[in-house]
């Protein structure tokens, strides 16, 4: 048999086809890293991650140096201000000494900005660039977490600019603490240590990787319009600061020493090399992201990457589960239903169950509640009101409010007269029940006798 034809068996039958809720924890645990890997490598080669990690770069290009001078003037009032130009060359080492080079022009580039001088039409103009680039990274995030709805604009403001103003103090104030403290008395005195001292020194070495994955971790933790876990965008944050190392230093081996690029493109080379990497970033940024994802929803591993489609029965069968679940809880004063709970209360991946909620409140059935800090779902009006045939055509008739094509077929009478005997029949068979009638026979039957 053909070695790629036994993997693929392999892993559909041995990896997919295993029910790992019947499994120990440990036992379970190299399937679902195998099942997260397996996943990785089918969003490295998705061609919509793709379109999102050239448009990431595209605005890249665009926003550096804005957001750079944005960043340098905050960190000027703090103090920090010189710890731009380690970050900035530490991420371009790959790219050799004229990489090296390239960070440290766009940082006197940076320097000679007067953000002071540019007038409130061109400070504005700047904050908007800046704006621009976390606005695009949010929607590449929603679109890997399925999320339709951005942020209000008064919410994108306050959380936009808590990213501008306090994220690169945060950062860039952690790396200037961890120089001044490895610059110490103390700790030269702890390095002198025989043995001992040789290992800080090897654990020091890790310091960048690990502000690494608390940036990524941070970022899918809080750029998202959803409810993420700490725990998922860890995973997600520390799986994308472990590739991001080893391409970087797989690049700097094999691409950017290269003279290949050179011998095309002269003088223009380290332009494309930086285009690459860049690419490459962000790929690798968006592959953390979806991990996160997959962690976080570990049971819409089992369905792969195919793509999920529920049939009108289906759709008919979940639009009145949810409303009864979202009425009952109602009913009895029982805690709201959020998405995230219901996704895993029914099993349903989020899109389509995300789908079917957006049919309910569109037929006005159901209205989104705040609580706390999440969402939930409440009955849009009294539950004696809402019947279960409301429920049905919310489905049924979805989609033809915007463009109805109904009387644009060619009427025949046979036909015409069978359709109205379906919807007579099922009209009739449920013109008398109502969504508390449902709850209410729902109790009784789980009543204990």
């Amino acid at each position: 048999m053909d070695p790629l034809k036994a993997i693929n068996q392999f892993l559909l039958r041995e990896l997919w086809g295993r029910d790992l809720s019947k499994m120990g924890r440990l036992k379970a645990f190299p399937f679902k890293f195998l099942r997260l890997m397996y996943v990785a490598v089918h969003e490295f080669q998705d061609t919509q991650m793709t379109l999102w990690a050239m448009s990431l770069v595209y605005t890249t290009l665009l926003g550096m140096v804005p957001f750079l001078a944005v960043a340098f003037s905050v960190l000027k009032a703090f103090g920090v201000h010189n710890q731009i130009e380690p970050v900035l060359v530490n991420f371009m080492a790959p790219l050799g000494e004229e990489g090296l080079a390239l960070a440290r022009s766009i940082i006197g580039f940076v320097e000679g900005l007067n953000v002071g001088v540019l007038g409130s039409i061109g400070l504005a103009f700047l904050l908007y660039t800046v704006i621009t680039i976390i606005q695009k990274l949010e929607q590449a995030l929603n679109y890997i977490w399925k999320i339709r709805k951005a942020r209000s604009f008064a919410q994108k403001f306050k959380d936009y600019m808590s990213v501008v103003l306090i994220g690169p103090v945060l950062i860039f104030a952690a790396v200037g603490l961890t120089a001044t403290v490895t610059s110490t008395k103390l700790v030269q005195n702890i390095l002198e240590i025989e043995h001992f001292g040789p290992f800080l020194v090897f654990l020091g070495g890790f310091a960048p990787f690990f502000f690494i994955i608390i940036a990524f971790t941070l970022i899918y933790y809080f750029l998202p319009n959803t409810k993420v876990r700490f725990k998922s965008a860890l995973v997600g944050g520390a799986f994308a600061g472990s590739v991001w190392q080893t391409i970087g230093l797989a690049y700097a081996s094999y691409i950017a020493s290269s003279k290949r690029y050179s011998a095309i493109y002269s003088g223009f080379a380290i332009v494309v090399l930086f285009i690459i990497w860049l690419f490459l970033n962000w790929r690798i940024f968006l592959m953390g992201a979806s991990l996160a994802f997959y962690h976080q929803y570990p049971y819409l591993l089992a369905i792969k990457r195919e793509t999920l489609v529920l049939s009108n029965r289906i759709k008919e069968r979940l639009a009145l589960l949810l409303m009864y679940l979202i009425g009952k809880n109602f009913y009895e004063d029982k805690p709201r239903w959020s998405i995230e709970a219901l996704v895993e209360k029914l099993g349903i991946p989020l899109e389509p169950l995300r789908n079917v909620l957006e049919l309910l409140e569109k037929k006005g059935l159901v209205l989104e509640h705040p609580e706390d800090s999440r969402t939930a779902f409440i009955p849009s009006r009294s539950i004696e009101k809402i019947t279960v045939g409301d429920i049905f055509q919310s489905v049924r008739t979805a989609g033809e409010e915007v463009f109805s094509i109904d009387e644009r077929f060619i009427s025949f009478p046979e036909v015409d007269s069978e359709i109205k005997k379906i919807n007579a029949a099922v009209a009739s068979a449920i013109e008398n029940d109502t969504l508390k009638d449902l709850i209410v026979k729902g109790a009784a039957s789980s009543a204990p006798t």
